[in-house]
């Protein structure tokens, strides 16, 4: 049973904020291993119902988003986040992953400059995690 069916299971308890961030951070590093730019995770959780955080990422061409994508729901899987919808694969230019609490957003450098997510849902810095900066070698 992944995360959110656990979660409406019990009756449908939020869960618990650091055991999101875990999540959250989890994702970042699987991204993170498979060479994403640009890592960033924003809490939204007090500006929409959609999800309570966005992960935002780069790849290199949409071959590598692709990649990012796949490898994201594999490693999502075995750490019981199964992803609950994908749009945008087959184009492989903007994919955004919903795995519930969690929205992931994957894009092609282009994409992610034309269509600038930061600028609409980044206001205060320190709702945000820059894991490619924070966790550079």
């Amino acid at each position: 049973m992944d995360a959110y069916s656990e979660q409406r299971k019990n009756g449908g308890n939020k869960l618990k904020e650091t055991e999101i961030r875990e999540q959250v951070l989890a994702l970042c590093e699987v991204l993170d291993n498979k060479k994403a730019l640009d890592i960033l995770a924003v809490n939204v959780a007090d500006k929409t119902i959609i999800a309570d955080w966005f992960i935002i990422a780069s790849g290199r061409s949409t071959t590598q988003v692709k990649a990012l994508c796949d490898e994201l729901e594999e490693k999502a899987a075995e750490r019981g986040l199964i992803a609950r919808r994908k749009e945008g694969y087959q184009e492989g230019r903007w994919i955004v992953v919903d795995f519930g609490t969690i929205l992931v957003h994957l894009f092609h450098p282009e994409e992610r400059e034309y269509y600038n997510l930061e600028r609409l849902w980044v206001d205060d810095p320190q709702h945000c995690i820059n894991y490619s900066r924070e966790h550079a070698e």
